[in-house]
Parts: C-alpha cells; structure tokens; sequence
C-alpha cells in the first residue's frame, strides 16, 4: 500500500507538465495514478482522462476525491498496464509519471 499524502508543495509538478504537454482537449491515459494527486494538475483542460493503478484503495481514494465537476470526463480503474487494453488511436497523451 502507498503512502498517501502531500508532495510538491512548490507546485514544480504543476509547472513541469504544463510547460511539457499540453493536455487542452486531449485525451488522456495515466499509468500508476495512485490517489489522483498527478491526475488532477491536467484533468480539468483535458477531453477525457483514463486513469488506472492496481492498489484498489488508492483508487478508491482518487474516485472520492473526484471533484463533481470531472466525474463526467475522468474514470479510475483498478489495473495494472499489462491488463488495460488501450484502444488505438484513442489517446493523444500517455502519462507515466512516478510509475516507472
């Protein structure tokens, strides 16, 4: 299980992925999501985001959190990558961060 909690509170990971991808209308697959902490510095300018992890209570947790205004638009998954069968051509942008 991971430790939920708080990190990056000069918001560099904000910044960083912001300067590197823009995430405006795209859609979008997360890799190792945990709780959602990464997923929601981009949800709210993305499409679509599909996000997954396979700690089911960290994704318990990151489908609490889920703010009303993205439950529309952002689905959390209990899956590892090797489990997810990714549709081709669907996602403009895959996001690996903290999970390699």
């Amino acid at each position: 299980m991971r430790r939920l909690g708080t990190y990056d509170v000069e918001r560099n990971e904000r910044a960083a992925i912001h300067r590197l991808v823009d995430s405006a209308g795209k859609h979008v697959f997360e890799v190792g999501c945990g709780e959602g902490r990464m997923t929601w510095l981009y949800a709210g300018s993305a499409a679509s985001v599909f996000a997954f992890d396979p700690d089911d209570e960290v994704i318990a947790t990151a489908r609490a959190r889920t703010p009303n205004a993205l439950r529309s638009k952002v689905e959390f998954r209990v899956a590892g990558l090797l489990e997810v069968d990714l549709e081709p051509q669907r996602y403009d942008i895959g996001l690996f961060a903290w999970s390699i």
